[in-house]
């Protein structure tokens, strides 16, 4: 799994939370490990402003330049912070392995 993120992934931007670290933290809870990817740039930006390889990436596979973007293991695309979260909550990693625990 990956996770494109601007610069980082903390949490607090000023009085705001910040999406990026939002994205990242719901991840994490729901039991990942992504592979986070600093992207840079600034997504209202047009292209010329937005030429890091993980900005270029972001566009091709959502049309924008906006993160945080996760990618998961099976090709799933998922843009937004509120949209990963909620992803993420019904996709958790340790799923699979509680229901390999309950079979036995």
């Amino acid at each position: 799994m990956k996770l494109y993120v601007c610069y980082g992934t903390w949490r607090k931007a000023g009085p705001r939370t910040h999406p990026c670290g939002v994205a990242y933290e719901a991840l994490a809870d729901a039991g990942y490990v992504p592979e986070v990817v600093r992207s840079y740039g600034l997504g209202p930006l047009p292209g010329i402003f937005n030429f890091t390889p993980g900005r270029r990436e972001v566009k091709r596979l959502t049309g924008n330049y906006w993160v945080p973007v996760m990618v998961a293991d099976d090709g799933t695309v998922v843009q937004g912070s509120r949209r990963i979260a909620e992803w993420a909550q019904v996709h958790p990693a340790h799923a699979g392995s509680q229901v390999a625990s309950e079979a036995s």
